[in-house]
């Protein structure tokens, strides 16, 4: 492993241990940045289950994007991933930006997610 995924890995490690203590019960909104592409996932860490999920590669989002890596596509993986988490009944989430820095697409699928009526 090299010394920037080490790094990472810490960084992502301390997040988690964070959230855990401020979560109470909720579930958490987890989000994978890659390089071409942006996801969400809706996660009750007590059972260990997905309970929603959103990705810029869904056929309803994927058909109206450009490309998968910009902030239009993480505010419609935002919005998506509020929808679905709505349906399921669920309004309260914790948002784990998994070692990311909180700003570009990263924001951009949270602001989203809010907008969509996500409480976080």
């Amino acid at each position: 492993m090299t010394k920037q995924m080490q790094l990472a890995e810490r960084r992502k490690a301390r997040a988690r241990f964070r959230l855990r203590q401020a979560a109470h019960g909720r579930p958490r909104l987890s989000v994978f940045r890659s390089s071409q592409h942006i996801y969400a996932q809706v996660i009750d860490d007590a059972t260990g289950t997905t309970l929603a999920a959103a990705s810029s590669l869904d056929k309803e989002i994927k058909a109206s994007l450009k490309t998968g890596a910009d902030k239009a596509a993480a505010e419609a993986v935002g919005k998506m991933i509020a929808e679905r988490a709505k349906a399921k009944g669920i309004s309260k989430v914790i948002f784990d930006r998994g070692g990311y820095l909180f700003h570009g697409r990263v924001k951009a699928l949270a602001d989203a997610a809010r907008a969509g009526g996500l409480d976080f």
